[in-house]
């Protein structure tokens, strides 16, 4: 099949410095690739939507993580949607619609085994498969059936709940039979969209007043399962509240992904003992078995109208590392995503 001739380059973001601290716009640089011929059984796709993440800010470090670190002066990788624009794979010939890990960049070309198709999505964004429909949808999934499990009639408290997990847990914990949904979120216009799109009971702005303060007010009976996706601060307020048996689910800690100096543990930890509760960190590479049963679940949710969802979407590649940076920040409701989309190929 001859190739589109129109994709021949690829624009991509590449880490040029490692950051200390918080990460600046001169810790990139943005190239422009020739692209090769296609080989056999290779696909190029033109990205439509490419996703930034939190995790990424760790693998800007060099330090030892559950994935390798971006190399520097290489081209990173994260989840993106595109649909194949030249093909020599027979399984996926052009126009088909793929989910894949080379993102960062408007065109991506690889082995077709480095790319997954996906039905189409009438009426709806293929956007959704790097949020709610994704992997974003499914760390909510495993983090409150496998990590933390959620039980009829349970309390739960997720923090950062307006962040795609976020937003995505409070949600999942509804439908998995909880009786009462409590968030946090950095301003009252977030506080006022948990309550009234997504079904929290109750939410607080953790910068109005001390969470270990709020909190309290909002769990008079206590946690049974605590969501964290901030650590810090959030974690030692929630340790207060545990019910006896209660379990955290340790997604995330984007409070010290950008600290420089060793942070202060809980002064709580005893909790653990007198409440006899339990936690445990997880990253979703390790749960993937998960990811049938989630889809089987997430389908029949989103297409009964139990589910939405909210995007910030930014247009064009060369505002990626913007946006990654204005996410680390909260500056999003719900998935942050790139539409990578150029005038040639929108």
């Amino acid at each position: 099949m001859p190739e589109n001739t129109t994709y021949q380059t690829s624009t991509q973001i590449q880490l040029s410095s490692r950051p200390t601290g918080w990460p600046t716009p001169e810790n990139f640089r943005t190239v422009t690739v020739q692209l090769d011929d296609l080989g056999e059984n290779q696909v190029r796709v033109a990205n439509e939507f490419i996703s930034v993440d939190p995790y990424m800010r760790g693998r800007m470090s060099s330090a030892k993580s559950y994935v390798p670190p971006f190399e520097l002066g290489e081209t990173m990788d994260g989840s993106a949607i595109g649909r194949i624009v030249a093909s020599r794979a027979e399984s996926l010939p052009v126009g088909t619609l793929v989910l894949h890990q080379l993102g960062w960049r408007d065109v991506s070309q690889g082995d077709a085994g480095a790319f997954s198709a996906v039905p189409e999505l009438p009426g709806d964004s293929p956007s959704l498969y790097l949020g709610i429909l994704g992997m974003t949808g499914l760390t909510a999934y495993v983090g409150l059936t496998e990590i933390g499990p959620v039980t009829e009639g349970d309390t739960v408290f997720i923090s950062g709940a307006a962040g795609a997990v976020g937003t995505a847990a409070g949600q999942i914990a509804k439908l998995l039979g909880a009786s009462r949904v409590i968030g946090s979120a950095g301003s009252d216009e977030k506080v006022a969209l948990l309550k009234e799109k997504y079904g929290f009971d109750a939410a607080l702005n953790y910068k109005t007043a001390p969470l270990r303060e709020q909190l309290p007010d909002l769990a008079p009976d206590g946690v049974d399962v605590f969501f964290d996706n901030v650590g810090g601060d959030h974690l030692e307020a929630a340790l207060d509240v545990m019910n006896t048996h209660g379990r955290l689910a340790i997604c995330g800690a984007i409070s010290q992904y950008n600290a420089t100096e060793p942070t202060k543990g809980p002064d709580n930890m005893a909790n653990f003992i007198t409440r006899s509760l339990s936690m445990r960190g997880f990253t979703l590479n390790h749960h993937l078995d998960k990811a049938s049963e989630f889809n089987e679940k997430m389908t029949q949710w989103f297409g009964a109208g139990k589910v939405v969802y909210d995007e910030t979407v930014v247009n064009g590649i060369g505002n990626a590392v913007d946006a990654f940076l204005n996410m680390m920040r909260g500056a999003n409701t719900g998935k942050m995503v790139v539409r990578t989309g150029t005038p040639d190929n929108d």
